[in-house]
């Protein structure tokens, strides 16, 4: 089974893509956590498991590494274990985080990738171009058969990431601070020119955004994964000033909680 974290799609996509070549099912981390589910897994002989997941700050999302340091595996036997980070240029130290969790539980990751694709974080940039968009979904695709024939074969110790020159020192001093000051629902705010069609309550990953009078109302937990702000049909979701002339971008081969 392969469980994935996505806001825009990218990572949701990824992991779908995976599963379709390797007949394993997809659960989302997020849906989990927030139905409550039991987090005890009985496993399969031999059974792939996967975590596939976006890169925040130079580090995993807070949720992707309490899932996988709270969820219990029974009957864990000639299990390969495989690890997808999906981002925009580079992954810094996240897979030694995944690593670094999973080995806590007395397992080991086999496979560890890093895929780029489409920029979703609209606060510090803007979304890519289209055709630098559709140049990153092409490559990923590729990547994605090169991961696909890895896990057939059950390859060990393959790692092939774009850490970055300095990607390991900026996970250990701009991540903390990112998940302290930065994934902060403060500044969302909603225009006039919302429907109040409650998209945003439902695809929100932290179950943080709630109608109110058919406006979205947002609570304190965030994990600035935008979902919210790309999936708005009216691009009425805003976060502070920066977001207002910025593009919008979705995966266009992932529905969001389809």
């Amino acid at each position: 089974m392969i469980f994935y974290f996505t806001g825009t799609g990218n990572s949701g996509y990824i992991a779908n893509e995976i599963a379709k070549g390797t007949n394993d099912n997809i659960v989302s981390i997020s849906k989990l956590i927030n139905n409550k589910e039991n987090l005890e897994f009985t496993l399969k002989d031999g059974e792939n498991i996967g975590f596939v997941f976006p890169v925040y700050a130079w580090a995993p999302p807070t949720m992707v590494t309490d899932f996988i340091n709270k969820v219990k595996f029974k009957n864990y036997k000639n299990n390969y274990i495989f690890s997808v980070a999906t981002c925009g240029g580079n992954i810094g130290g996240t897979m030694k985080i995944i690593d670094k969790a999973i080995k806590g539980k007395g397992l080991k990751l086999n496979c560890g990738y890093s895929i780029s694709m489409p920029n979703n974080y609209i606060i510090m940039g803007d979304v890519d171009s289209k055709e630098v968009e559709d140049k990153k979904l092409q490559a990923s695709r590729e990547t994605v058969n090169e991961i696909l024939s890895v896990i057939k074969n059950k390859e060990d110790n393959v790692f092939k990431l774009s850490k970055g020159l300095i990607g390991p020192l900026l996970t250990a001093l701009v991540s903390p601070m990112f998940t302290k000051y930065a994934a902060d629902s403060s500044k969302f705010y909603v225009e006039d020119s919302c429907i109040g069609c409650g998209l945003c309550e439902k695809v929100c990953n932290c179950n943080t955004i709630k109608l109110v009078d058919k406006k979205p109302v947002w609570g304190k937990e965030c994990i600035q994964c935008l979902a919210c702000i790309h999936l708005c049909p009216k691009k009425a979701i805003q976060y502070g000033d920066g977001t207002i002339k910025k593009g919008r971008y979705k995966n266009p081969y992932f529905k969001i909680g389809g």
